[in-house]
Formats: structure tokens, sequence, C-alpha cells
């Protein structure tokens, strides 16, 4: 890295989903995190409503980014690299904001889901985690599953159910979940995460409504069976070359780990490194390796496991290839569990976007044609 110029980072926050809150505080820990010796942060927010804006010096907090940053658009053109702008006035700069590489902490839908990716891949933009279909396979829970089982990990028995069909044949739907499943179940959104629109479901007679529920936020509705387990987290970093971290284990102070329990309540416990026999940690980095090769997975990623306490059974729950950055997410606390701080992971995120980058720029997308040859398709 040239120590004579900093590189400038877009840290990309915000966006249209349910975890807009979420990515705010992610984003925050991010630009804390980055040595300002190495990088210049160039804070880039996405409204609600999907306009960007991005930040100038004055506005230090990201909602002010949001309220008022430059209105700017990113162009599918790899000849610019940089934000254009989009209104001008007073104090406005009207000038392109360029950036060197990009680092999306988008949680959920236009963000997460391979959007953004495919945007930045047009704009020949480097850019931290997954790349386009990874990105999409690691939001979709049922494709992320069937994967799973294709790579031989065990998944807890699901069903998915579309909204459309949901809507049309409600009680063919309900008779199906209660042949294949013994209540509890869990239904939740198959597009979404940080546990929004999900429901833990006791009595058949709480179905219909966790239906309804999953189906506001996505396009198709996981049901799950219940299973009384521990739940295991094991954070996974690399491109070819992947490891995973020490295990976790969350403790929620709640019946299961929702929304509440993970950003707006006090009381769930982080407790790292995991208390698990070596030969279960073994098998858990391993599956969450696994997990992350099955969805072509690259740069990071958050494996998510159930422990059960009956059967000691390990089960894949599910991957997120963005997983939350504040200063009590996962991801970052068992990288450092593992030897490897915050800021340096930063660094190796960063890095091995750069890397993959320069991959991808070895590869041919068109053919070369010697001198005369054309002459055919060109007739």
């Amino acid at each position: 890295m040239n120590s004579k110029k900093r590189l400038r980072v877009g840290v990309l926050f915000g966006g249209r989903s349910g975890e807009h809150e979420v990515s705010l505080a992610s984003a925050a820990s991010v630009i804390r995190a980055l040595d300002p010796e190495k990088y210049e942060a160039v804070p880039i927010g996405i409204a609600k409503d999907g306009r960007w804006l991005v930040g100038t010096g004055a506005q230090k907090l990201l909602p002010e980014v949001l309220k008022s940053g430059e209105r700017v658009s990113l162009p599918p053109d790899p000849t610019s690299a940089a934000l254009l702008p989009l209104t001008h006035g007073a104090g406005r700069p009207s000038v392109a904001v360029a950036v060197d590489v990009m680092f999306p902490v988008l949680h959920g839908t236009f963000g997460e889901d391979g959007t953004v990716q495919g945007l930045l891949e047009l704009a020949g933009l480097p850019y931290v985690g997954a790349g386009v279909l990874a990105s999409a396979v690691g939001m979709d829970k049922d494709v992320q599953k069937r994967l799973f089982e294709q790579a031989g990990l065990p998944i807890v028995p699901y069903l998915a159910v579309r909204r459309g069909e949901w809507e049309r044949e409600r009680a063919a739907v309900l008779r199906r979940i209660k042949k294949k499943f013994r209540f509890p179940v869990f239904v939740k959104p198959a597009t979404l995460g940080s546990s929004v629109g999900m429901t833990r479901v006791k009595a058949a007679h709480e179905l219909t409504g966790a239906m309804d529920t999953a189906a506001e936020y996505a396009l198709k509705i996981i049901v799950e069976r219940g299973v009384s387990g521990r739940e295991i987290e094991v954070s996974v970093l690399g491109n070819d070359d992947m490891r995973a971290s020490v295990p976790g284990e969350i403790v929620p102070h709640r019946e299961f780990y929702d929304y509440a329990a993970k950003y707006l309540e006090e009381g769930t416990r982080l407790v790292i490194p995991a208390p698990l026999k070596k030969s279960q940690i073994a098998v858990f980095q391993d599956y969450a390796v696994r997990a992350f090769r099955a969805i072509d997975g690259a740069g990071m990623a958050r494996c998510d496991f159930f422990l059960e306490r009956r059967t000691g059974k390990i089960f894949v729950n599910e991957l997120n290839t963005i997983p939350g950055f504040t200063a009590i997410s996962m991801y970052p606390k068992l990288w450092e569990a593992s030897g490897l701080p915050y800021p340096t992971l930063i660094d190796r995120l960063i890095e091995l976007a750069l890397e993959l980058h320069r991959e991808k720029a070895r590869t041919k997308y068109s053919i070369e044609l010697p001198p005369g040859a054309g002459g055919a398709l060109e007739a």
C-alpha cells in the first residue's frame, strides 16, 4: 500500500431495506476503525427512498449525510469510477467524487442481495465482500439451504412458500405446514436478515398471523422446524484461501434471538469463545468454510448454526454475507478473539477486495479477432 497516497474508501450505508437503521450503526463503526493515515473515508448514504448522498467534511454523523448530503449517482461506467453530482448550489461541490474501493455496509434487500454488487461490477469498482452470485444466494435462505444440502451440510427441515401461493391457497398451505411439522416452528421472510419479520409459532392458531407478517417483507416465506438448541456463530474470511474464526455463542435473554434482542434491548450475552469440545469446534469451522464455498463466497461472511441440545446435532442455519459491524457485533468480535483486531480486520477486508478486483481484471470478456477476421461478421 502506497503510504504517500491514502486510499479513498467509500463506505456505503443506509439503504431501502427494513435493516436501514442497523446499517447506520455498522457503518459508523467501520468509519471509526479506518486508519486515517491509510484511508480517507467517504460516507455514501442511501436514503430510504433510494437517493444516494455523499457527506462533506463538515458532516460527522451519518444521519446528517442522509439529511443534507450532496445527491449523487454512480454510473455503470468503468471508465469513470466516480460518483457524479446530481444537484448544484451554494456550498455544494459540482465535481465528481472518486473512490478507490467501496465498503458496502448495507444489510438486507437492495444492498446485501447482489443488486448493489452488480452496479459496482458495472462501474468497475473494487468492493469489500461477496460478489453478485454469493450475495444474491446469501440473501435467499431457500436457495441457500438447497445449496447447503447439495454440499452435504446438515440443515433444519423447512418449507418455502411463495407469497402469491400463500395469498391464493391459504388453507392448503396451512395443511402442508401442519402435516410436515410439529410446533413450535419459525416463520420468517426468505430474503431479509436481522430477524425482521420472524415469528416463533407455538400453536396452529398463531400460524396465519405469522405468515402474514413474513409476507409483508418478502416474496417468499420460510417455515422451519423449531430447534431447541444453542446458537453458535463462526466468522469466515478470505477469497480462495478461506479461514474460520473461533466459534462464539449467542445467549439471548429473550425466548429467541429476535430483532429486539439483537438491537433494542440489553441482556443478550455473547460468549467468545463458545464452550465447546475441540471436536465440535473443528466441525463448526469446517462447516462454515464449506457453506461459504457452497455459495461461491468471497471476502467475508458469518455462518450461523444450531447445536441441538437433545441430540447434539449441528445444523447450518444461514450465512450472512454482510454481517453486522457494530461495536457489539459477533463478526469482528470473533476475529478479535482469533487474533485479528478490528482495525487489522478492516485492512484485510480491503486488501481482499483489491486482490479479487485484480484477479477479475485478468479475465477475458470478449474475443480478440486477428486483423481481417471480422469480415464475415461485418457482411
